[in-house]
């Protein structure tokens, strides 16, 4: 039995590395249609969730090994329709839920598959096509590179706006569709005084129009006030209101009471308010808003007669 010792070996741990992947891959099944991140979350989790569907499918392609049925191009494509296919129908039926369909989650399912018959011996291939081994390992690594980097480019970003306090945003930022919804947009011109730069927003006549901050420092304990700094370059006022709600106002029904509301009416040219984050924590009308939790905060006006614009110049704690 000893002679036979080195052959049984990698035999045995081939079978246990297959078991472990049925394991985990049936641990992982059910995050499919349960659990995971909602509306509410924010993006960290959301790109680190997303990265779950290349486990999946990675260990669903070592419990299954189709390498033991088929070989060559044969493999690759079978393999490569076969999750297609499945991955599709996990889109679709999750539209049925609570969760969003998200067809990049295919393209990821398919770097789930290929990291494995990738990183296979030969790369599953036969020796007519085994120059083509490396290039394709390549662009698998470097598939596989990209979506984990997307992740760490994420934690970055979350790492640098929970360091921005006092600041509630960085004006500096290019692009502000990752911190903002609505239709706001980077701006530097003397227009605005002093400000060298600022966000410009833009306000339609749809009944409610504004921007809304989903992605800011969420913990106000330390500080006593918010100031926000509009510029309003219409000739006329303009009724704004301001919304701040925590991450339980987010969880729960959108109780118009249960969050803060205050109109801001704008004057020609520029504004500034200021306002006691007292008031602001006491605004919820059964509770105590949890100031170490703030989810957002939105400026929006009501029924506007004709678009208008105007531009916010700062926001910060004090």
């Amino acid at each position: 039995m000893a002679l036979n010792l080195p052959a049984y070996r990698p035999a045995r741990n081939t079978q246990i590395l297959r078991y472990l992947a049925f394991a985990g891959m049936i641990l992982i099944a059910p995050l499919f249609f349960v659990g995971g991140p909602g509306w509410s979350d924010g993006p960290l989790f959301k790109s680190a969730w997303n990265l779950g569907h290349i486990l999946f499918f990675a260990l669903l392609t070592l419990a299954i090994q189709p390498w033991r049925i088929w070989t060559g191009w044969t493999l690759w494509g079978i393999s490569t329709l076969a999750v297609l296919l499945l991955g599709t129908g996990i889109e679709l039926l999750q539209h049925g839920t609570s969760r969003q369909m998200d067809w990049q989650d295919i393209l990821r399912n398919q770097v789930g598959v290929w990291t494995i018959l990738a990183l296979r011996p030969r790369a599953s291939l036969t020796r007519k096509s085994r120059p083509v081994v490396w290039p394709l390992r390549l662009i698998v690594a470097a598939l596989l590179a990209a979506e984990i980097g997307a992740t760490a480019r994420v934690a970055i970003q979350q790492y640098h706006v929970s360091q921005l306090l006092p600041a509630l945003y960085d004006f500096r930022q290019p692009d502000p569709s990752p911190f903002w919804d609505g239709v706001i947009a980077p701006v530097t011109d003397h227009a605005i005084d002093a400000h060298k730069r600022a966000l410009r927003i833009s306000l339609s006549t749809a009944h409610y129009s504004g921007v809304s901050l989903h992605n800011l420092p969420e913990d106000w304990r330390d500080y006593d006030r918010l100031v926000i700094d509009l510029y309003n370059p219409q000739d006329h006022p303009l009724p704004m209101i301001l919304r701040i709600n925590d991450m339980e106002h987010d969880l729960g029904d959108n109780n118009y009471n249960d969050r803060f509301n205050t109109r801001l009416p704008l004057t020609p040219g520029p504004n500034q308010f200021k306002l006691d984050l007292d008031r602001i924590k006491a605004a919820p009308e059964s509770r105590s808003m949890n100031m170490q939790t703030i989810r957002r905060l939105i400026l929006f006006t009501v029924a506007l007669p004709e678009p208008k614009t105007l531009y916010l110049r700062d926001i910060r704690l004090e």
